[in-house]
């Protein structure tokens, strides 16, 4: 736990109202959403679009055995490695959970917090077929065909968002941006929430996501790594996290494990600088917390 966190004043933060904590990796998130179940009750439910899959624990910085036991959690490591799971299907779990404890809602995928916040649109199902045929395109080549209002609206550089925007169009005739202007209201509107943003320096952030994947390798993520080595497929959600890539081609024989340590760092500070900007740009009515 970073000593900002700490000095945190709980006071601050209503004990019955849903708390939701975003912000990049390696910014403490989980840590102040320990202090706060702790010191106030709730259950921690997770809104990181990695850390629902089975297959990673060490390198997606999963809750660890202490910390499970120290706060009820919901929403990690419940999906299976090749099972296709949503914003939708994340969104349908918190809102099973919302009759218990008070939500504390922690992560960094500012896409759930969107459909939280503001609403979701009820996109239908992507067939196989169509799925598949995506998985074969390149990034380029879905690009070019997306109405012009999604493209407008999505990262293009974030291979994931793009084909999802590619199958909607495809599946259904209709673009993303025309689904997403017809958006039911939301299942938690941000006034009835405490909306708290980690504001992590850039220099401080690069540090810890430094230290925090040497961490990661001394607590068994190359084993991890071995383990999804025969079932690797790059193309499926669950393979896309960070680190992951490089320990398989470290596997593979491709690189050295300083190599792949320096490179799954620097892809790990890009995805940072990705979240930022994400966050500033969506999320300027949060409370914005400086946890170095």
């Amino acid at each position: 736990m970073s000593q900002s966190n700490a000095l945190i004043d709980l006071n601050t933060i209503p004990a019955a109202r849903p708390v939701l904590i975003a912000g990049p990796t390696a910014s403490g998130k989980s840590a102040l959403a320990l202090r706060i179940a702790q010191a106030q009750g709730g259950i921690i439910v997770n809104a990181d679009a990695l850390q629902v899959y089975e297959n990673w624990c060490v390198l997606t910085a999963r809750p660890d055995a202490a910390d499970l036991a120290a706060a009820p959690h919901r929403l990690y490591g419940h999906v299976a490695w090749d099972a296709a799971y949503s914003v939708g299907h994340w969104l349908r779990e918190v809102a099973a959970l919302m009759a218990g404890p008070r939500l504390i809602i922690v992560g960094g995928t500012g896409l759930y917090f969107r459909a939280l916040t503001e609403g979701l649109a009820d996109i239908p199902a992507t067939p196989a077929a169509i799925r598949a045929k995506a998985d074969a395109l390149s990034l380029t080549e879905m690009i070019a065909t997306l109405d012009p209002a999604t493209a407008k609206g999505i990262d293009l550089n974030n291979r994931a968002r793009v084909q999802r925007a590619w199958e909607v169009l495809q599946a259904t005739g209709q673009g993303l941006a025309a689904w997403q202007a017809d958006t039911p209201a939301p299942l938690l509107p941000l006034a009835s929430c405490t909306a708290l943003r980690m504001d992590a320096p850039v220099e401080w952030l690069n540090t810890r996501i430094a230290r925090r994947f040497d961490m990661m390798l001394d607590r068994g993520a190359l084993a991890e790594a071995e383990a999804n080595l025969a079932r690797w497929n790059p193309n499926l959600p669950a393979m896309k996290a960070i680190g992951a890539q490089e320990l398989i081609s470290h596997l593979h024989g491709e690189l050295t494990l300083t190599q792949a340590r320096d490179a799954a760092i620097i892809a790990s500070r890009q995805y940072a600088k990705r979240q930022r900007t994400w966050f500033r740009a969506r999320m300027g009515d949060w409370r914005g917390i400086d946890p170095s």
